[in-house]
């Protein structure tokens, strides 16, 4: 009998261990089957519901330290999932995240102080969040805005009535968004919430122009904030900086330190700071941004029972066409103009301060209006500089408890003044 050497038994060996490693399953040598939704049941096919399956694939990929749960081409219908820290949400070309029709998938929780629902993708305390790709996430917003429109302040926070958002990133920090598109959300479409280090580029937000409340993107009581080559066409504020709710009982903390460049805005109303504004907004710059269609170019906006400081902003490089009313700055909200013999009110924590405010090289065509610039008697609006400003409107501009510097400003007005000097406006020309 042959006895085979020590070299040849080693051989051997090695051949049967690699022959066992070969016939182990994929999935059980590749790290990524535990981030994959359908290791864990997703069907993707539109009918059936795929949120135990997603939500399966986020924890344990979680689990592993973290990775990418893909959703390749398909339709995954869903109630709301969780993301957590350092996991990305690929979603393919041809994949749908498609928010289950059922109301009864979002369970209530408490946001924004006041009661809620969970939102179709939300993550929380989390760090290192990426929603990338270029697949569509779709609230599937109809039933909601059925409802919305037989309910008198359905959109309003705290009315008793709330509608899941589409997107929530709440206390998290290094949140990234890239080139999805999100849609028909219930409510208010993407919102980073008290959150920090916060990207979103090269994203689409849409709804139809009738839907209530359908914000392409809110930043609330967030910093660290930058919204580049957003496509906003909504039927709501296309951007709107929030802090804080109407008669917030406080604290609230500013959203801050906010940049928005090259951004097309269609339908919508606009590009808001408020109204609720509770906890001040202070550092925001837009530039380059172009308006077509929409109801309101830039607005900041507020009342005395949502206000606070807001200031050092900046808007340059903004051109509009066809916008309703190119510049709202007013301290009226939901009204714009003062009432006949406005007297001035008590300070309080909630009433807002809106100063030293930049708007140049600003082009508005085929508006309605001008627009207003008009504080409160007890809180006029300060420092506040058009500078390159033209704006061809069927109706001029309004300015009233205001201190305006202007330079090489043309309004044209087919009706009326150019400029209309109301109580307290204070016009200055260099």
């Amino acid at each position: 009998m042959i006895r085979p050497t020590l070299p040849l038994m080693r051989n051997l060996l090695l051949l049967a261990l690699a022959a066992a490693c070969i016939a182990i399953p994929a999935r059980a040598i590749d790290p990524s089957a535990a981030c994959n939704p359908r290791a864990h049941g997703a069907k993707g096919d539109g009918v059936s519901k795929d949120t135990a399956a997603l939500q399966a694939a986020i924890d344990a990929c979680e689990r592993q330290g973290g990775g990418t749960v893909r959703l390749i081409a398909g339709t995954y219908l869903s109630g709301p999932v969780v993301l957590k820290s350092n996991i990305t949400l690929q979603l393919d070309k041809g994949a749908t995240l498609l928010g289950s029709p059922d109301h009864a998938d979002y369970p209530p929780l408490t946001m924004f102080h006041l009661p809620d629902l969970q939102p179709l993708v939300g993550a929380t305390n989390a760090s290192n969040v990426v929603i990338t790709g270029e697949g569509v996430i779709d609230g599937n917003g109809e039933s909601w805005w059925q409802e919305a429109r037989r309910i008198k302040d359905h959109g309003v926070l705290g009315n008793g009535h709330p509608r899941p958002k589409l997107i929530i990133f709440d206390h998290c920090k290094q949140v990234r968004v890239e080139g999805v598109t999100i849609q028909n959300s219930p409510m208010w479409q993407l919102v980073p919430y008290y959150s920090d280090g916060v990207v979103i580029r090269n994203i689409k937000v849409l709804a139809p122009a009738d839907s209530p409340n359908t914000d392409a993107v809110d930043p609330f009581s967030s910093s660290h904030v930058v919204i580049d080559h957003l496509f906003a066409d909504v039927g709501d504020d296309d951007i709107a900086i929030k802090s804080g709710a109407i008669d917030s009982p406080g604290p609230d903390d500013p959203s801050r330190d906010i940049t928005i460049t090259d951004c097309i805005f269609l339908h919508g109303h606009g590009l808001s700071i408020g109204s609720e504004i509770a906890g001040g907004a202070q550092n925001i710059r837009a530039e380059r941004i172009h308006f077509d269609g929409t109801d309101n170019g830039i607005r900041v906006k507020a009342n005395r029972d949502r206000g606070n400081d807001v200031s050092h902003l900046f808007f340059r490089d903004i051109d509009m066409k066809n916008v309703k009313n190119a510049v709202i700055i007013s301290e009226y909200y939901p009204k714009i103009l003062p009432p006949d013999a406005e007297a001035a009110q008590p300070v309080t924590r909630l009433t807002p301060h809106f100063h030293d405010i930049t708007l140049e090289n600003i082009t508005a065509t085929g508006s309605i209006s001008a627009g207003a610039i008009v504080g409160l008697p007890e809180a006029p609006i300060a420092a506040l500089t058009l500078r390159n400003v033209k704006i061809a409107a069927q109706h001029g501009l309004t300015i009233s408890y205001a201190a305006v510097s202007e330079a090489s400003v043309i309004i044209e007005a087919a009706e009326g003044q150019p400029i209309t000097k109301l109580a307290g406006a204070i016009v200055s020309s260099h």
